[in-house]
C-alpha cells in the first residue's frame, strides 16, 4: 500500500475496562474517518470477548455500511462468524475440540457464516497436520459433527483472500490458493481468479442502513462522513485564485505567448496545483495526488 501513502492509525482498543478499552470513543473514534478497517492474527476468543457489544464494534459496523473496506485476516476472520474456533485452547491447552459463540456479524448480511482460515496450513510438515487452522483434520471433522445443518463453513487458504462483494452479490478469490465451501454435507471449491454467487453461503442480503446499530452511533457515523465528502470537496475543489490564474495562461496560450504561459503555470503550482495538459482540456490536480502518484 505504500505506493498509495495512505494515513494509518492504529487503534490500541486492548481490553475492555481499562484505559484502552474498546467502549471508550476517544480511543475508537478514527474509525470514523476509515476507508478501510483491518483486523488480524491473535486469539479469536479475545477478539470475541473484547469486541462484544462494544462502542468499537458498532462503528466497524456502521462505516462498513457506508463503504469503507472491512479487511478481515488470521484470528479475525474467525471472531467475525457465527462460531469460532478456540485455536490456542485446542491447539497449545489441549482440550476437547469444540466451538465458541463468535460475533456473528455475517448475521446482518443474511448468513449463518463461520470462517475458517489457514486451511491447507502445513506448517507442521509431514509429523503434524496443522490444516483446518492447525487443529488438523480429524479434530475438525469432529468439530463439523457438532453444527447445526443450517450451518455454512467458508475455509481459506493461506496466501488467499476472498471479496465478499453484497452489493453485487459475488464473492472473487485472489491469491495463491483456493477457498472452500462447506454447506449442506457438500463442499465446493474456488480457485484463484474464480468468483461465485455469495448465495452459495446462504440467503445473502445488504442490511438496511443503520440495521444492528444504536440510533446515536448511526447518526455520528453519517456525520462523520458528511465532514469526510465536504473535506474531499474542498481539497479537491481549486480555489478561485487559481482557477483565475488558470484563465490568463489559456489566454496566454491562446495568444501564442508560451513564456507568459509557463510563468502562469509556475504560479499555479506555487499554490498546490499541477497543471496537465491533456487531449480534452486542461486538467488541476493536487500537487500531493500527483507527487504520490510518480
Amino acid at each position: 500500500m505504500q505506493n498509495y501513502s495512505p494515513t494509518i492509525i492504529q487503534i490500541p482498543a486492548r481490553k475492555k475496562g481499562t484505559a484502552f478499552s474498546p467502549d471508550i470513543f476517544e480511543i475508537v473514534e478514527p474509525l470514523l474517518q476509515a476507508d478501510e478497517i483491518l483486523l488480524g492474527p491473535g486469539s479469536p476468543t479475545y477478539a470475541v470477548r473484547q469486541l462484544q457489544e462494544s462502542l468499537a464494534l458498532e462503528i466497524i459496523k456502521a462505516r462498513h455500511r457506508l463503504g469503507a473496506a472491512l479487511v478481515l485476516s488470521s484470528a479475525a476472520t474467525l471472531a467475525f462468524g457465527r462460531h469460532t474456533i478456540p485455536v490456542y485452547e485446542i491447539f497449545k491447552v489441549g482440550e476437547d475440540p469444540h466451538w465458541k459463540q463468535g460475533l456473528d456479524y455475517w448475521s446482518l448480511f443474511g448468513l449463518e457464516l463461520s470462517v475458517v482460515p489457514h486451511w491447507n496450513n502445513n506448517d507442521g510438515g509431514e509429523d503434524l497436520d496443522t490444516t483446518r487452522c492447525y487443529i488438523g483434520q480429524s479434530r475438525f471433522e469432529m468439530l463439523l459433527e457438532t453444527l447445526p445443518e443450517s450451518a455454512v463453513i467458508l475455509g481459506i487458504d493461506d496466501h488467499t483472500s476472498v471479496v465478499l462483494d453484497f452489493a453485487a452479490n459475488t464473492g472473487r478469490v485472489m491469491g495463491k490458493g483456493s477457498v472452500h465451501v462447506l454447506r449442506e454435507g457438500g463442499q465446493q471449491d474456488f480457485a484463484s481468479g474464480q468468483k461465485f454467487d455469495l448465495r452459495i453461503l446462504g440467503e445473502a442480503r445488504l442490511p438496511a442502513a443503520g440495521q444492528g446499530i444504536r440510533p446515536q452511533i448511526w447518526q455520528q457515523a453519517l456525520e462523520a462522513q458528511q465532514a469526510l465528502h465536504l473535506e474531499e470537496e474542498r481539497t479537491l475543489r481549486p480555489p478561485q485564485v487559481v482557477l483565475s490564474i488558470l484563465e490568463k495562461r489559456k489566454a496566454a496560450r491562446t495568444a501564442e505567448e508560451w513564456q507568459k504561459a509557463d510563468k502562469l503555470r509556475g504560479e499555479i503550482e506555487a499554490l498546490g496545483w499541477k497543471v496537465m495538459d491533456t487531449p480534452e482540456g486542461v486538467e488541476l490536480i493536487p500537487m500531493e495526488d500527483y507527487e504520490s502518484t510518480r
